[in-house]
């Protein structure tokens, strides 16, 4: 009884290793583009990411400045070069309170050596003891910018400016900009 068998010729088996080894080295050659693409990708998001959450919050400190639930004396905005002040009625007791720091209606932003700072209870912003927002060493911050707009008839509107770039990469960067409105202003 002869059984009758036929399968691929040595020929054939090799024409389909060839086409799947050129396959792939194709698809090794692919694949580290597409990782350093989705790196770049994230990249930019968490860069987004950290700018536009830093924006809010100063944002939300320019919508509360004004808020006082008494009779607060002084300026409740003060913008200098790469500097912010913002002062409103935290503990509610209707005072603007510049001391001690812990408890200080005052809230400072500025931009220093490549970083957003922070410090509350700011009374100047050449003081000491600010504290980073944002790490310089993964990202530098090329500018941070309040401009204020008077409308008559109307509250002010704010426009808070921060560009940055990543210190590992300087090609991924940013330009970021919102508007809010001072409405206790």
């Amino acid at each position: 009884m002869s059984v009758n068998q036929q399968g691929f010729s040595l020929v054939e088996v090799l024409i389909a290793m060839t086409i799947g080894s050129i396959l792939l080295l194709a698809t090794a050659r692919f694949l580290p583009a597409l990782q350093g693409a989705i790196l770049r990708q994230t990249q930019q998001q968490v860069l987004e990411e950290e700018i536009w959450q830093r924006l809010f919050t100063v944002s939300r400190h320019l919508q509360r400045a004004g808020f006082c639930r008494g009779a607060c004396g002084g300026e409740a905005v003060l913008i200098e070069n790469q500097c912010l002040r913002v002062r409103w009625d935290s503990n509610l007791n209707g005072v603007w309170e510049d001391a001690p720091a812990a408890n200080s209606d005052v809230t400072g932003f500025r931009l220093k050596n490549g970083a957003l700072e922070t410090l509350r209870g700011a009374t100047d912003c050449n003081a000491k003891g600010w504290d980073k927002m944002t790490d310089p060493d993964f990202l530098i911050v090329d500018e941070f910018k309040v401009q204020r707009h008077n409308i008559s008839g109307f509250s002010p509107e704010f426009e808070v400016t921060l560009s940055a770039h990543l210190k590992s990469r300087p090609t991924v960067q940013l330009n970021a900009s919102h508007s809010v409105t001072g409405h206790n202003l």
